[in-house]
This record gives structure tokens, C-alpha cells and sequence, in this order.
């Protein structure tokens, strides 16, 4: 084996996915200890694992806009052909990710056995049904690195306050360093807790006397504005980059959210969190890790959970798991959390 490897780690899924892959890195730098390892994700997820010390480097793989169909599956693969890479490992499971890399040629590519077009990586490992998605992603080390000798801990990087946007800046100064985090969205209408919860949850917080900061995906802002209308709250929804989101969330006193990627940001930092879960479950293992929090949800319902990233419509028509949450519950746990 060749004493300085140039790795290739993938994960071109969500903005979650990508925050609960970060262990792996972990992982491969201790079976590898002299390698030079990269990372191929996503455009915004880029921003999420730029400030990693173990990572020589991040390609942005733009699969849905200059790099999509197979023009952009065949300019990707000759780019990290050129780049020489003698291994590379797969987190993502799409026949994309697998075309990509069998082009590029890399000599040793694995992947998942559950992977579409598996047959097109060198090494096929199994991905168990574990109980958290980090446990899932770690299996793909797991003919090198037993998971007992594995640092499963969430990477994640903020930014120095010096590195934030201006506008960022401008909008934090008046509750820096003693503010509560909201994030009323998600990627997905039924993981969505109703706005008016969130209003209350905001209310409570304010006379407890911490600030208030909304934030959220430019897709967001619409909910956050009627989260944050009429109330003494900061909305940064759709006003910030993600480096900004990784400084707030990470100096917070505690967040409230949906099931969604801040909840992993939390979790990464070790930001208390109550987190509600409408539609979807903490056991398809994508609950907090390794944090102080505390989940939200109802537990009554048989449609509950209908799918498992949500969807874009209650398939009910009840909306039940996310307006039939009493708003009571969730500042009860947020007084837990300020009291521990």
C-alpha cells in the first residue's frame, strides 16, 4: 500500500446527511493516518465541512444545476481522474454516485451493498440497521476500523464572529451571547411544526429574558415571517450563509427546531435542544447525538410516522402531528433545558 494515500470520502445527500457523516472522516484519518483525504459533497454542504483540519480539501459536486445528467457525471469523473485519487469511499447510494466514480477510475472504490449499482465498486460493505444514522455511515469502515475504536463524534467548524457576514453581525449585536435559536422549517411541509407553536415558544423565551433569533433556508422565509411578525425577535430566514448559521446556532443557549439539519448542527456543538418531530420518528435514526435534548412529539397517532423524510402533504388531510401539538409541551421542555 502506497505510505501517502489520496482519499476520496462522498456524500452528495442532504445537508443532515452530510453533518452525520463527519465521523467517517474521523475514522479514516485513523486507519490512515498519513493520507490526504477530500471530500465530494454538495455545493452548500461544502461550506459545512470547509473548516475540517483533516480534510486537505472539498470538491462541490452540483448534481441538480452544472453538474447534472450525464454531461456533468462525465465532466466530474475526468476531474477527479486528473486529481489521481487511489481510493475512494461512498457514503451516498445513488447511480450517480456510483457512475461517477467507476468512471474516474480510482483503483479501490466502496461502497454500500444496498447501493444502487453496486456492482460497479471494487468493495461492496453491508449497511446495518442500526439505531442512529452514524452508526450506519460508520459500517462503510468497518472491514478496517471496529466500531468500539471509532470516535463517533459529530465534526462540524463555526467561523470566527470576525468571519460573519455584515449583515449578521449588524442584526446579532443586540443579543449576543444570551439568545435562544428557533427554526420553524424544514425541507419537508409535514415535518413542520405550526407556526403559531413557535410564536408561543418565542413569547416564553423573550419574558424569560433571552433574545430570540429565527433562521432558516431562503425557501424558509416565508414560515419564519409568520413566526417573527409582530414579535421583538431577530429573523435572519433566508439572510445569512450557512457559516453564519453554524456561529449562531453554536452560541446559542438552546434551539428549538424541527426535525431537520439544525438539529444535527446542535447536536455537533452541544447545544441544548427540544426538538418536535410531526411526521416523521426519532427511530429512523435521525434524533439528537450525543446531546442534551429533549424530543417532542405525539405518540398517538397510528398514522404516525407516514414516511421517512416527511412528505409535501398530510396523506390524512389532518395535519394532525403538526397542528395537535400542544405548544405547552414544548416550553416545558425548554424550562427543563434553561434549568439543567
Amino acid at each position: 500500500m502506497k505510505p501517502n494515500l489520496k482519499i476520496l470520502l462522498v456524500q452528495t445527500s442532504f445537508l443532515g446527511d452530510t453533518i452525520l457523516s463527519t465521523p467517517v472522516i474521523t475514522g479514516l484519518k485513523k486507519i490512515h493516518p498519513r493520507a490526504r483525504i477530500w471530500m465530494m459533497t454538495t455545493p452548500a454542504a461544502a461550506e459545512l465541512v470547509q473548516r475540517d483540519p483533516l480534510l486537505d480539501g472539498v470538491i462541490p459536486f452540483d448534481k441538480r444545476n452544472n453538474d447534472a445528467g450525464f454531461p456533468g457525471i462525465y465532466r466530474t469523473a475526468r476531474r477527479l481522474r486528473a486529481m489521481r485519487f487511489d481510493r475512494a469511499y461512498s457514503l451516498h447510494r445513488s447511480r450517480r454516485t456510483a457512475m461517477t466514480l467507476w468512471l474516474s477510475r480510482i483503483p479501490v472504490r466502496i461502497g454500500f451493498k444496498t447501493a444502487a449499482f453496486a456492482s460497479l465498486y471494487n468493495h461492496q460493505r453491508p449497511r446495518p440497521h442500526a439505531p442512529h444514522d452514524v452508526i450506519r455511515n460508520l459500517a462503510l469502515l468497518q472491514n478496517e476500523l471496529p466500531l468500539q475504536h471509532t470516535d463517533t463524534r459529530l465534526r462540524l467548524f463555526a467561523p470566527h464572529r470576525s468571519e460573519l457576514t455584515q449583515k449578521a453581525t449588524d442584526l446579532l449585536a443586540p443579543v449576543y451571547n444570551n439568545y435562544a435559536v428557533l427554526v420553524p422549517g424544514s425541507a419537508w411541509p409535514t415535518k413542520r411544526w405550526h407556526h403559531q407553536g413557535f410564536r408561543q415558544v418565542a413569547a416564553h423565551l423573550k419574558a424569560r429574558g433571552l433574545g430570540v433569533i429565527v433562521i432558516g433556508a431562503p425557501a424558509e422565509a416565508d414560515v419564519a415571517r409568520q413566526v417573527a411578525t409582530g414579535l421583538d425577535i431577530v429573523n435572519l430566514a433566508g439572510r445569512t450563509t450557512v457559516s453564519d448559521l453554524l456561529y449562531i446556532i453554536k452560541h446559542a443557549r438552546l434551539i428549538v427546531c424541527n426535525d431537520s439539519m439544525s438539529l444535527h448542527v446542535a447536536s455537533a456543538f452541544k447545544v441544548p435542544t427540544a426538538a418536535v418531530f410531526c411526521a416523521t420518528s426519532p427511530r429512523f435514526g435521525f434524533y439528537p447525538w450525543k446531546n442534551r435534548a429533549i424530543i417532542v412529539e405525539r405518540s398517538d397517532l397510528s398514522c404516525k410516522p407516514c414516511r421517512p423524510h416527511g412528505g409535501n402533504t398530510c396523506p390524512t388531510q389532518t395535519n394532525a402531528c403538526m397542528q395537535g401539538l400542544a405548544p405547552a409541551r414544548v416550553i416545558h421542555a425548554v424550562d427543563r433545558l434553561l434549568a439543567t
